[in-house]
């Protein structure tokens, strides 16, 4: 199974507002992965959907995570965003005409295994992915400090 885009870029997303601990701009979670603020924005609409994320429009607004990110399980996100979970004709809606189709070991086999990849996911949320043993509260610090010159080289 080979995840979208969307759903890397969802979870990223969550990942940046997590690490940054206040509010976050899609400009600037764009400007973090290199990546056009469109694209980004259609899959903020899925995740506010969900109601993992809140957006405040207007001067000092940005989005924020909805609730505390380790409250936020990987496997629901790839639910949320991810549209097809089909790994075999079997369990595409009307879209076989195997007279098994109830009575399947392979799709039984298959339905376990998509539970379990599931299963395995949700063991993790968004702050395991964000804690010290990863990089991306050292690149976000490293992305900052190459924007904003030291002020004050004095202290």
């Amino acid at each position: 199974m080979k995840l979208t885009s969307q759903t890397n870029y969802a979870v990223r997303m969550l990942m940046f507002c997590d690490s940054k601990k206040e509010r976050a701009t899609v400009r600037e979670i764009a400007a973090f992965y290199s990546l056009p603020e469109r694209f980004l924005f259609n899959i903020l609409q899925r995740l506010t959907a969900a109601g993992l994320v809140e957006t405040t429009r207007g001067r000092g607004g940005g989005i924020r995570l909805a609730r505390p990110a380790d409250q936020i399980r990987l496997g629901d996100v790839v639910r949320i965003i991810e549209e097809n979970f089909e790994m075999a004709e079997c369990f595409e809606a009307g879209g076989t005409d195997c007279p098994l189709i109830n009575t399947c070991g392979l799709n039984k086999a298959l339905s376990e295994a998509l539970q379990s990849f599931f299963d395995s996911l949700n063991r993790y949320s968004i702050a395991d992915l964000t804690g010290n043993e990863y990089n991306i509260d050292v690149l976000m610090r490293l992305n900052l400090a190459m924007k904003d010159p030291i002020r004050d080289q004095t202290n």
